[in-house]
């Protein structure tokens, strides 16, 4: 009996099937409603609602039975760890799909870190599909580690589990018709484009809709999530670590609209996902605002597998995959066992399942060019105020500020009194030697150094500090650990986290992770520093995409005016 004769067997009660849950009650995302109902599993799926035997038979009397939750739309390289590890992580608490844009390993591996993700991803209890990354490297203002054109996103198409094009940032380049940005929308060929654009509005948005793009996770108000609702886009609640609109554009969500959204986590980092949850955090909290509760699982399961395509996905009915969070209740939403094609891979927040480890890292990750004392030297130029880059707390955009930098012997040195420090950005992909020399206003640090190889979209070596000695320190030790986070004062480190794999991941659990990044940002607040997380901060400071001032390792950039700007200004 071959596979299909063998499931229409199982479905009628002539074979006996791998597993039969008993007892539950069923989220029935595709009726609208919950209703009692056994469950017989063979091969992986769903078979039916009745058996006449089974090898394995589970009670589950009292508690519901949901399609897993699904993340439209995730960075995995944000938790900082590996597949394996993200999935010991997100699966217990019911996340047995995701929606992956590599966006951040391939400016540093280029292809090779998009296969990278897809073949840690085999054998893993969790569903990885994944986004092509569209903007790799995001601008020209600044060194990554490769380019992924249209030619190579070509061949990447083709890779089993690849669903599409991730986030097209280069909103202008598709409005103005860039040939390159044209050639990379073509390769969809009917498949899902995923879109990046805020605040886009009137004429301009559709025509970035006419391109195909059709869904859109940066709206931050009623109003822009309206208009894009309205012309037919997808929106995509998200709920991440520095960006959060999941509650602002709640309120736009309504029994007839429900089934154009989609919960996403963006960015998510390890103490988030470990002291709040994932995809179950944020039905809980739509829950909590009032929100049906079929309509929230509907948001986090059914709306995302219709939307990508997915069609043995996101319900439980005849045919589908056994992806299965077990709940508790529908109110709390706590997650008491997970089932992944038909196995029980987590329960009681315990991830029990076996799994192959990722593949080991076949690529160094740093190419520093040489990088001593001198990189650090910025010459006084008596011209006018320097431009510093003003942090504004819990924000990735910063300010442009002009201020007075202190001068020694003819060379800007880290202020602490003015809180006015030194940052450098070094490029570390192609030892090309750039070194990107700035300033910048809102660590409050007193002593030491920071430094980080997180440094979006890029990735370079980013490092703040008050002395070039502690800088120097800081970039080397960041350098000999392959990549990660470091806090160093007086020539000595103090806390570091390293993160191997490209410079952005740790092959340990999550929970070391997140102590580890835990134990930097203590040591940095030790040396004064009065930001909540200075790494998180530091690593958006060299984003040349998000306003209004930020460093690359190219120069500084005005984000605003797309061109680099000298640090002093001319005095007119």
């Amino acid at each position: 009996m071959d596979y299909l004769e063998e499931m229409i067997a199982a479905a009628r009660g002539e074979v006996e099937v791998d597993l039969f849950l008993t007892g539950g009650n069923i989220a029935n995302l595709l009726s609208g409603e919950v209703h009692r109902a056994d469950v017989a599993i063979h091969k992986g799926r769903i078979a039916g609602f009745d058996c006449c035997s089974a090898r394995n038979t589970i009670d589950l009397e009292g508690l519901i039975l949901a399609p897993g939750f699904i993340d439209g739309h995730v960075h995995i390289e944000s938790s900082m760890v590996t597949v394996p590890e993200y999935a010991r992580a997100v699966v217990p608490r019911g996340t047995t799909t995701v929606i992956a844009d590599p966006h951040e390993i391939a400016n540093v591996w280029g292809e090779a870190g998009v296969r990278y993700i897809l073949e840690s991803s085999r054998g893993v209890p969790l569903n990885v599909f994944v986004m092509l990354p569209t903007c790799v490297p995001a601008t020209n203002l600044e060194t990554s580690g490769a380019v992924l054109d249209a030619d190579a996103l070509a061949g990447l198409m083709q890779e089993d589990g690849v669903l599409g094009l991730a986030e097209v940032m280069n909103y202008p380049g598709v409005i103005h018709r860039d040939p390159e940005v044209m050639k990379k929308i073509r390769l969809a060929d009917g498949r899902r484009i995923d879109g990046h654009a805020p605040g886009l509005k009137g004429q301009d948005l559709s025509a970035y809709i006419n391109a195909g793009i059709s869904s859109d996770h940066e709206c931050t108000t009623l109003a822009e999530a309206v208009e894009k609702l309205c012309q037919g886009m997808h929106i995509m609640l998200r709920e991440g670590s520095a960006a959060k609109n999941l509650l602002d554009l709640l309120p736009l969500v309504t029994p007839q609209n429900s089934r154009q959204f989609l919960f996403v986590s963006d960015d998510r980092h390890p103490a988030d996902i470990l002291g709040e949850g994932h995809i179950d955090f944020m039905v809980r909290l739509v829950i909590e605002q009032g929100l049906d509760p079929i309509t929230a699982l509907q948001i986090a399961s059914l709306n995302a597998a219709q939307y990508f395509g997915l069609r043995d996905l996101g319900a439980i009915a005849p045919g589908y995959r056994a992806d299965i969070a077990v709940l508790g209740c529908l109110d709390g939403l706590n997650v008491v066992k997970v089932f992944k094609d038909g196995k029980l891979v987590a329960e009681n927040g315990e991830f029990i399942a076996q799994q192959k480890f990722a593949p080991a890292a076949k690529q160094k990750s740093m190419h520093t060019g040489k990088i001593d004392l001198p990189s650090f030297e910025i010459k006084a130029e008596a011209t006018g105020p320097a431009r510093v880059i003003g942090i504004i707390p819990d924000q990735i955009i910063t300010k442009t500020l002009l201020l007075s930098p202190r001068v020694v012997e003819g060379k800007v040195v880290s202020d602490t009194y003015c809180d006015i420090l030194k940052m450098a950005v070094v490029e570390r992909h192609k030892a090309t030697g750039n070194v990107g020399l700035g300033l910048v206003q809102g660590f409050g640090l007193a002593r030491g150094a920071l430094a980080s190889s997180v440094a979006h979209d890029s990735h370079n070596i980013v490092v703040v500090g008050t002395v070039d000695d502690d800088m120097l320190a800081a970039v080397l030790a960041v350098e000999q650990m392959g990549g990660g986070l470091v806090a160093v004062a007086e020539g000595k480190i103090l806390a570091s986290l390293p993160l191997p794999v490209a410079g952005l991941l740790s092959e340990r659990r999550m929970q070391y992770v997140a102590a580890g990044i835990d134990d930097c940002i203590d040591a940095v607040h030790a040396q004064g520093c009065t930001l909540k997380d200075p790494f998180m901060t530091l690593s958006f400071l060299c984003l040349p995409v998000i306003p209004e001032l930020k460093l690359t390792d190219m120069g500084l950039v005005d984000v605003n005016a797309f061109r680099f700007v000298p640090l002093f200004l001319e005095r007119s």
